[in-house]
């Protein structure tokens, strides 16, 4: 399970979660700080995965496909945004 609320608190946005998507290789930062968070143009890099989740502020992003402790990964601000 995972928070549905998350917020980074590097770029202070709401981050965006997508089931059975990954995001594409050529995703950079660029990318995601002029598209977040209209979905219609995120679409163009994002792959249908069945089963997986596609995260996204507008500095970070990650593609999970198997269960993973997103707390061990040092790049990522991301904390609960409250409930």
């Amino acid at each position: 399970r995972t928070c549905d609320q998350l917020r980074c608190t590097a770029c202070d946005f709401r981050v965006s979660l997508f089931n059975d998507y990954i995001w594409d290789q050529s995703c950079d930062y660029l990318f995601f700080r002029n598209n977040m968070p209209e979905l219609s143009k995120l679409r163009a890099k994002m792959i249908k995965k069945k089963g997986a989740r596609a995260y996204a502020c507008q500095c970070s992003w990650r593609s999970i496909d198997a269960l993973t402790d997103l707390q061990t990964e040092q790049r990522l601000r991301w904390v609960c945004g409250k409930h």
